[in-house]
């Protein structure tokens, strides 16, 4: 996982798995499309991507002993995998009755699109969790190929975004007949499929790191 193609591709993967699922970027992102159209998606993004690069500038700025700790590094691990694990059980579980709501409001919002991707990343608490846990364990797990690698980690993290939220509001501006409940519910599966894989490697990853501190 140390080159950077697989450091981009990787978070692509976890990034889009957990931006396909309901939440409430998906809301504003809907809300705003009826006003914009296919164009509220990349603006909802750059909202929440302005908030995230921040927050991963503060990570790396404030906590980079804790990133070279291994009892932090390893802790990290082990916690990540678990959140993905947790994340990937939901999905799957979840699977028979979802569906891809596509309904929403024509108003513009009082904030923006922009605006309503900060926001509703600042008050989605799943959000911090991720970061606390998953973003922060795929950081450490980078940390050796330096200012590349965190680059290659975020950009893959805000493409998925990216595409997944610009896709709806193109469906949402053009029809919906492209992107069926069966689809979607074939796109969250394989998503889930690969977050066990991931939570395999975080696990391992965080195992082997404290099992060497005895």
């Amino acid at each position: 996982m140390q080159t950077l193609p697989a450091i981009f591709a990787g978070s692509f993967i976890i990034g889009f798995s957990g931006a396909i699922m309901p939440g409430p970027m998906l809301t504003v992102t809907i809300r705003e499309a009826g006003q914009r159209g296919f164009w509220a998606g990349p603006l909802v993004v750059l909202g929440h991507g302005l908030l995230e690069l921040a927050l991963v500038v503060a990570l790396l700025q404030g906590l980079d002993g804790w990133l070279q700790a291994p009892q932090f590094t390893g802790t990290v691990g082990l916690v990540g995998g678990a959140m993905l694990l947790v994340m990937a059980v939901a999905m799957l579980r979840g699977l028979p009755g979802l569906r891809l709501q596509l309904e929403g409001s024509t108003g513009r919002g009082r904030g923006g699109a922009v605006l309503g991707g900060v926001l509703t990343s600042l008050s989605n608490p799943y959000w911090t969790l991720w970061w606390a846990t998953v973003g922060m364990g795929y950081l450490t797990l980078t940390r050796g190929t330096g200012v590349r690698g965190t680059v290659a980690f975020f950009a893959g993290h805000i493409l998925s975004d990216l595409v997944w939220f610009t896709l709806i509001a193109a469906l949402i501006h053009y029809g919906r007949r492209f992107c069926t409940d069966r689809v979607y519910r074939w796109l969250v599966g394989g998503c889930a499929l690969l977050l066990l894989y991931f939570a395999a490697i975080f696990t391992r990853s965080g195992w082997r790191t404290l099992a060497s501190l005895g």
